[in-house]
């Protein structure tokens, strides 16, 4: 088993739990298990009615929250001021009509740092994958692009240990925060060994990804807030540099 680490930042992310059909498109408050294997399928060329999705089943996920983001929604309207027959589809075959009206739900200026852990050679594909995509990667939906540096290492042993010890924290430590470390919110998808930490139930693991079928079941996570050293969060102005240089660290090792 090895790992790789995706930081997933933006101006806007969307991790919808909910169909995309409800009027209210909603976030979870971190990357989804769905959206992250979706990204991985979607950076493969496995389209979503191709199926193949047991080959995740073995992928270990663990999110360190930088920052959780400012909550945002958008009043969206589809198909307003057309004749019916240029309005939306009906799953009947007609025309609604009339606009379609959705209330959208975004994280603005959100970051993730997320630990992949899975067998050698599955890391070995992804990071291939997602280096040069077959479908580019996006932040939950198709209009939130990610930042880069994107994929900052392919290939560490202990990829968790990493998040707590060695990558730049996107974020600037509180004056209150006093010492040498600043709490951080991770989520686990394994419960941690001293039993201190919050469960969450999610329903997030996907079955299907087909358009007719989507299925997906729950599971639960593990919230935790570990001290992670002051000096990870470091000056915000030198972030970028130290974020790019961790990154080629890997090649030049």
């Amino acid at each position: 088993m090895s790992g790789l680490l995706l930081r997933l930042a933006g101006p806007l992310q969307s991790w919808g739990e909910r169909s995309v059909f409800t009027p209210v498109r909603d976030t979870a408050a971190f990357p989804t298990r769905s959206a992250l294997i979706g990204m991985f399928a979607a950076a493969q060329g496995i389209g979503r009615g191709d199926g193949g999705l047991d080959r995740y089943q073995d992928v270990r996920l663990t999110v360190r929250v930088d920052r959780p983001g400012v909550r945002l929604v958008d009043y969206h309207t589809v198909g307003g001021g057309f004749p019916k027959a240029r309005t939306a589809a009906t799953s009947g075959g007609g025309n609604k009509g009339a606009a379609v009206v959705t209330r959208r739900h975004y994280l603005a200026d959100a970051v993730f740092v997320v630990a992949v852990r899975a067998p050698d050679d599955t890391v070995e594909q992804l990071a291939q994958a997602l280096r040069r995509p077959h479908w580019a990667p996006y932040l939950g939906r198709r209009s939130c692009a990610p930042d880069e540096p994107f994929l900052l290492r392919s290939h560490i042993d202990d990829p968790e240990r990493e998040l707590r010890t060695a990558v730049p924290l996107s974020r600037t430590s509180s004056r209150q925060e006093e010492g040498d470390t600043i709490a951080v919110e991770f989520l686990h998808e394994q419960p941690p060994r001293d039993g201190a930490a919050d469960a969450i139930d999610i329903n997030d693991v996907p079955v299907s990804f087909a358009q007719e079928g989507r299925t997906h079941i729950g599971r639960r996570l593990y919230r935790t807030v570990e001290p992670v050293h002051r000096d990870l969060a470091g000056p915000q102005h030198t972030l970028l540099t130290r974020l790019i240089d961790y990154a080629h660290a890997e090649g030049s090792a």
